[in-house]
């Protein structure tokens, strides 16, 4: 009983002194973070909470030097740090409802009074601020634990090798005794489209690159379609090798859940089967935690803040009162979140030549978000300011998406040559290559949205492909060619849905199928 009385006693004192501006300071950027944990890795966050923390802090000391009580400083910094912290928030949603308003400053000169307000309501004498400690501290802890958790949760690794999805087809596999395990390069080439779509909307010609391609010993799809119309719902279909309607009963018309998906695309049926093999997987940083396979033997990522801030760090202070630092020029987002993308498209390339001398069978999933806009590369490879390709409403018009497409492809194309020559010269086992885009460019109709570069390096076995082949079976011929599996092939369908009804499909024709 006396223990008890003790701990009580303890808590007592503990939760009346006034620490709650420090567990609020890190509160706004937790739940950023949450918000976006599916799409950014947790870390990302690290250098926001520390930095919040501290000028949480810094703001506590300062008032507690100016007022001399600690109460009233620790209410004062959490009033200032709310205004702070919040203001990005308000701001974003005045130039939603009302864009065409310039809202700046007005909404400055309401916060500047908000602020001198605060002041003089946390310095009145009659306020007993000590007796809003206790509740103030529950409550800012509570969300704090709340936000934490759902970080912690969302961002936990499960083991790699397994399954996620519910019907996923795996099988036990048998290649053919004595024979060495090739490597296999699966290349997607976001929103790479077909060579006519090119030609009509943009009037670009491919065939350089896809004669270069078959003198290679490639297979071009040139009927490919995508199967479904979106990024995370093409690349679970294909790297599980079934139409998503199939994998999972979850994935039902009324669902907007994507964690299930995001899951089922990282721990995919194509990886089990690899892993169970004996294969090593190897993954890459792409900018998008739910895309990325940060448990694989090999993960490939640039060194960390070479650009100085991260994207999401960016994302952050657009959120605060610090959204005007890229306006006195302290800060250039679009600058930042280029070099961002620069760097994860060149350690890709970089990588290459030692990933494909390693000795060991390697299953190695490389999505490249090329040439997907941002538009960060010219048609040499010079660096290039995304914002010049979009509007003052960071919207893409026709013209300007035309020029920063084509030229981004151009120079894609080129780095993929070298790059398919490098793992060409250095496998002592012909590999196995696939270059697929997951979708076709934006702003098109949504048929033609469905157009994807589809082509297969696939020695002695290129005469079992067809021109309308699809991702969906991709796999299916490769683990039956090579591996000894029992894969039948699906009909090559194409599902369009719209957002956020992810999962509501409808069937889309393939006007150049035979």
């Amino acid at each position: 009983m006396n223990r008890l009385k003790s701990i009580q006693s303890t808590l007592g004192r503990w939760f009346a002194a006034p620490w709650y501006p420090l567990a609020f300071s890190l509160y706004p950027g937790l739940a950023l973070l949450s918000v976006n944990v599916g799409q950014i890795e947790a870390g990302a966050g690290v250098r926001v909470l520390l930095g919040s923390l501290a000028f949480g802090l810094l703001l506590f000391s300062f008032f507690g030097l100016i007022l001399r009580q600690v109460h009233r400083a620790a209410f004062l910094a959490t009033l200032w740090m709310a205004l702070f912290f919040y203001y990005g928030h308000v701001y974003n949603l005045l130039q939603e409802k009302y864009p065409d308003f310039n809202s700046t400053p007005w909404l400055l000169s309401l916060w500047g009074v908000l602020m001198i307000l605060s002041v003089a309501w946390a310095t009145r004498p009659k306020l007993k601020i000590a007796n809003l400690a206790v509740s103030l501290n529950v409550v800012t802890l509570g969300l704090v634990l709340m936000s934490g958790g759902q970080v912690l949760f969302g961002s936990t690794a499960g083991n790699g090798h397994r399954a996620a999805a519910e019907f996923a087809p795996v099988q036990a596999l048998n290649p053919p005794e004595g024979q060495a395990l090739p490597d296999v390069y699966y290349f997607i080439l976001d929103s790479y489209t077909r060579a006519d779509l090119l030609q009509s909307a943009y009037g670009y010609d491919n065939s350089a690159f896809l004669k270069a391609l078959e003198k290679r010993g490639f297979y071009v799809a040139e009927c490919s379609q995508a199967n479904y119309t979106r990024t995370e719902l093409s690349l679970g279909s294909s790297l599980n090798m079934l139409y998503l309607q199939d994998l999972d009963s979850r994935f039902t018309s009324e669902s907007e859940a994507r964690g299930r998906l995001w899951d089922s695309l990282k721990h995919s049926a194509v990886r089990y089967n690899f892993e169970s093999l004996g294969y090593q997987t190897v993954g890459y940083a792409t900018g998008f935690a739910w895309n990325e396979l940060r448990d694989a033997d090999h993960f490939y990522s640039p060194p960390p803040l070479s650009s100085g801030l991260s994207e999401f760090e960016g994302l952050f202070l657009r959120t605060t009162l610090a959204r005007y630092a890229e306006d006195l020029g302290w800060v250039d987002d679009d600058a930042i979140m280029a070099q961002e993308y620069r760097d994860r498209f060149n350690t890709v390339f970089d990588s290459l030549d030692g990933l494909s001398r390693n000795p060991a069978p390697t299953f190695a999933y490389i999505h490249l978000i090329s040439p997907h806009p941002p538009f960060v590369f010219g048609p040499d490879g010079q660096p290039t300011d995304p914002s010049k390709f979009w509007n003052e409403k960071r919207l893409y018009p026709s013209d300007l998406y035309r020029q920063g497409y084509t030229d981004q492809m151009t120079f894609l194309n080129g780095k993929m040559l070298d790059a398919i020559d490098t793992i060409l010269k250095n496998s002592d086992t012909p590999p196995i290559i696939i270059l697929q885009g997951d979708h076709g460019p934006w702003l098109q109709p949504k048929l033609q949205h469905m157009f994807i570069l589809n082509a297969y390096y696939l020695p002695g076995h290129n005469d079992e492909l067809y021109p309308n082949v699809s991702p969906v079976n991709t796999f299916r011929l490769i683990f039956d060619d090579y591996f000894g599996g029992d894969y039948p092939l699906l009909k090559d369908i194409s599902y369009y849905s719209p957002v956020p009804k992810l999962y509501q499909f409808s069937e889309l024709p393939n006007p150049c199928e035979k």
